[in-house]
């Protein structure tokens, strides 16, 4: 990956042996493999079984999750926040899983359509509740600095399942519960 960045570099009329990029191929490669550390992990792995059998079936909501992603048409950063929900059929997981599954999907060349549709379809696989939400809210820099170059617009995907989708009261009391 390194010789590739030294030639892109090349190829861009700089010289990858000067001082300031001299270690550059190497930092982009390390920074490369973080940003995309999403494709090596393991959900099962991280869940660690931290589903507990809990008498509760009101919604449990994890708001204001900060994510970090890499849009995969243009390799530029799109980031923002990410609200979750779901409501327990019998069985809670653990609140730090849902952030953790966030980067996990975030942390790969992606879409924001594609990350909501990830984080909502693996929750209702994994801990089998009665409807899960999730909505996402990010800036996407392919939008900011090229292209249509605009600043401030925020795009919002939302994936509403089971109760969700299906009771419109639900899904608003979600949407109600996740306003600033």
């Amino acid at each position: 990956m390194q010789d590739i960045i030294k030639q892109l570099l090349a190829s861009f009329g700089e010289d990858p042996s000067r001082e300031g990029l001299r270690d550059t191929p190497k930092r982009v490669e390390q920074s490369l493999r973080f940003l995309t550390s999403g494709y090596a992990a393991d959900v099962d792995a991280m869940l660690n079984n931290a589903l507990f059998t809990v008498d509760y079936n009101e919604m449990v909501i994890v708001k204001d999750i900060d994510f970090y992603s890499l849009c995969e048409h243009h390799l530029l950063p799109f980031f923002g926040k990410c609200h979750v929900a779901y409501i327990p059929n019998g069985k809670v997981v653990g609140l730090s899983k849902i952030p953790r599954l966030v980067d996990i999907y975030a942390r790969r060349l992606q879409v924001q359509e594609r990350l909501t549709n990830q984080i909502a379809h693996t929750l209702r696989e994994k801990i089998k509740p009665l409807g899960v939400a999730v909505v996402t809210e990010a800036t996407h820099l392919c939008m900011a600095m090229r292209g249509v170059e605009k600043q401030n617009p925020t795009a919002v995907t939302s994936a509403m399942l089971g109760a969700f989708r299906e009771d419109a009261r639900t899904r608003a009391e979600f949407l109600n519960l996740i306003k600033k």
